[in-house]
């Protein structure tokens, strides 16, 4: 489910299915070893920089620009350093069998990633919850999964799918649910120019998409603003 609305917070109903697509590090819907760059493809980037400094009529040689393509290289390999994450050397065997039946949700995950498109920065609140079926996974590993794949070039709603499938893949549990609310800035910055606007992509697996209560829960806790102190 992908909502797009200047006010919207919430996600109303599941997915039917959710289908592993093929994507830049898919293959036959599993994860594939993407080869590390190299410093010659750091030069490359640096190279592209300056040719795209000349483009938008800049002088790539004055005082304020000179470091600019060794900044901008260095920060693209950090933004997309998902590429080079993988999902079994993230989790690294922090599965634990703690006979816990009940759901297990961490909320307010901030995010910020790279819309494919633009390749201009999105950025928001993932919350992933599961019901596991005996085995659970260490809290931090969620946040990590979702900032894994966040560090790659992505659309929302692919991203959404992968944090959901990514879980199922490591804990094999009754139900995953992801929710994503992310502004995305090229549609603030350019384009529409709608600041403001929020879209929310949902997926739902297991007794999350076919149990009703179970997903009107997940929803209400994710409304509910938590008061700790």
């Amino acid at each position: 489910m992908a909502i797009t609305s200047p006010n919207s917070s919430d996600a109303s109903s599941p997915k039917k299915n959710l289908e592993a697509r093929p994507d830049r590090n898919t293959q036959n819907g599993q994860e594939v070893k993407i080869t590390p760059p190299t410093d010659e493809h750091l030069e490359d980037m640096k190279d592209a920089v300056r040719t795209m400094l000349v483009g938008v009529g800049e002088d790539p040689e004055r005082e304020g620009l000179l470091k600019t393509p060794k900044r901008v290289a260095e920060a693209m390999r950090f933004l997309t350093s998902g590429y080079t994450q993988s999902l079994d050397d993230l989790v690294n065997g922090a599965i634990f069998d703690e006979g816990h039946n009940e759901m297990v949700l961490v909320r307010d995950i901030t995010f910020f990633s790279l819309c494919e498109h633009h390749m201009l920065p999105f950025m928001g609140k993932a919350h992933v919850a599961y019901i596991p079926n005996q085995k659970v996974v260490g809290l931090s590993k969620l946040a990590r999964i979702v900032e894994m794949y966040s560090r790659r070039l992505q659309v929302q709603e692919r991203l959404t799918r992968q944090v959901a499938e990514a879980i199922q893949e490591i804990l094999e549990p009754r139900g995953v649910a992801v929710v994503m609310e992310a502004t995305h800035t090229c549609m603030t910055m350019r384009g529409v120019q709608k600041p403001g606007s929020w879209t929310v992509t949902s997926a739902m697996v297991g007794v999350f998409q076919d149990d009703q209560k179970t997903r009107e829960e997940y929803l209400n806790l994710i409304r509910h603003q938590p008061s700790f102190w």
